[in-house]
């Protein structure tokens, strides 16, 4: 269950790290210390009794608070801000041709390219963090203190911001002069060769994200509860994973918010879980959250998840070639640059990106819903426990301060997950199992 619109203004902000390169699904700051699943053997597993199901009511829609409603519409506005003046932010240094200034400043400084690039970079960044960093503390920090949402002391997340900005900056320099000299080797196709480039590095970054990113932010252990483990274990064993992991993140000092999630590729795949659910749900609730995310698994969602992110980034790639040459055409004098393999150009590539991401957003949030409703079903035909189910939607819309039926560009534009009503009356409705009709994933478990 990742958070809402895989962090939104945190994504834009990645985009802006990396100048495009990723739009896709890896979430930053979460992994630890592994709690091995094993590798079972193909042992027979008892189906899940639907015994006390039958005489289960079905669980009702909690009408939000008024507390809710209120973070509902004050996050929204929050949002629009952020991204707006991010979007100011990056069109006034363009247009009044600061960047090209700045380039001009970092050539005059750097006696090769990279050097020149680097400081550019450097300078950028770091103005940008720091023109930022007020809306960022407000919305990170003082809108989730308000609400009750956040533990963090102020030292702490200031220091996660350091370190975000940090890591940013290693991946500019690592990487974001890549699209300059490929733009300069092949004005016409270096769209192509860098979607093409794209595929390994979101490969690459799924892969260490959770060994090498996440640890930086959170401390991981595995499961204290011995039984609880045995049970996700024999969950496992019967979903048929072999070698996955299970995590307990200490999100406690951050947040009182309720959250699971499933990171890493091949190797580095892995379910976590926050000590906050763990405290919050109890014992079969949790293991429904378990079978959702290990549905993820079984139905390779991530791997679906970097596909589709490639032909996104294809895409993308191909309307900035397209809309970037007619821009610097029409307004090259005010820019201050003639083409856009000059690092001046960065913000313009930047920019456009923000603002096609914002329109297409549409397109993947939906993909996202269709994946988290298809991990619902998976974990509903694996634990057969409705009640637990839909009980752990509602107390992760009372915990979470959420909205059960936000309105519908909220679920267009911000939707990855159906919405809650949506996934409460699902889970009160689905049970195939109960009447004898066949079930979409029932052929992939261990049976007796």
């Amino acid at each position: 269950m990742p958070n809402r619109l895989f962090q939104f203004a945190g994504r834009l902000r990645l985009v802006v790290a990396c100048l495009g390169l990723i739009i896709g699904f890896p979430r930053l700051a979460h992994a630890g210390v592994e709690g091995n699943l094993g590798s079972p053997p193909p042992v027979q597993v008892a189906v899940p009794s639907n015994d006390r199901q039958a005489g289960s009511s079905p669980v009702a829609v909690p009408a939000p608070s008024a507390k809710a409603v209120s973070h509902y519409r004050s996050s929204l506005v929050l949002l629009v801000v952020e991204v707006t003046w991010s979007l100011a932010l990056l069109t006034g240094f363009l247009f009044s041709g600061a960047s090209a200034r700045l380039r001009s400043w970092a050539e005059s400084r750097g006696r090769r390219w990279y050097c020149s690039f680097a400081l550019y970079c450097l300078v950028l960044a770091t103005g940008y963090y720091v023109a930022s960093l007020p809306m960022a503390w407000y919305a990170g920090f003082v809108h989730g203190h308000a609400y009750g949402l956040s533990n963090q002391t102020f030292s702490r997340w200031f220091g996660n911001s350091l370190k975000a900005q940090a890591i940013q900056i290693v991946m500019i320099l690592a990487l974001g002069w890549i699209p300059f000299r490929l733009v300069r080797r092949s004005p016409d196709r270096w769209w192509l060769y860098l979607s093409l480039g794209a595929i390994p590095f979101i490969c690459c970054l799924c892969l260490i994200q959770p060994v090498v990113i996440d640890p930086l932010f959170n401390q991981f252990q595995p499961l204290p509860d011995q039984a609880l483990e045995s049970k996700i274990l024999a969950l496992a064993a019967r979903a048929g994973i072999q070698g996955s992991r299970v995590y307990r993140v200490d999100k406690s000092v951050d947040t009182s918010a309720v959250n699971a999630y499933v990171t890493g590729f091949m190797g580095t795949k892995r379910i976590v879980i926050w000590d906050t659910a763990i405290r919050a749900l109890d014992e079969d609730e949790l293991l429904f959250i378990m079978g959702h995310e290990m549905g993820h698994y079984v139905l390779g969602h991530v791997v679906r998840g970097i596909a589709f992110s490639s032909i996104l980034v294809l895409a993308l790639l191909y309307a900035v070639y397209w809309l970037a040459n007619r821009a610097v055409h029409r307004f090259h004098a005010r820019f201050g640059f003639s083409g856009l393999s000059d690092v001046a150009a960065a913000p313009l590539g930047i920019l456009i990106i923000q603002l096609l991401v914002i329109g297409g957003l549409p397109l993947p949030m939906a993909f996202s819903r269709y994946q988290e409703h298809e991990a619902d079903r998976f974990g509903l035909e694996l634990t057969r426990n409705n009640h637990a189910a839909a009980m752990s939607f509602v107390k992760l819309q009372q915990n979470n301060l959420s909205i059960p039926r936000p309105g519908l560009l909220h679920r267009l534009w911000l939707g990855s997950h159906p919405s809650l009503a949506e996934r409460i009356e699902f889970c009160n409705a689905y049970r195939p199992w109960a009447t004898g009709e066949a079930m979409r994933y029932g052929g992939r478990f261990w049976q007796e």
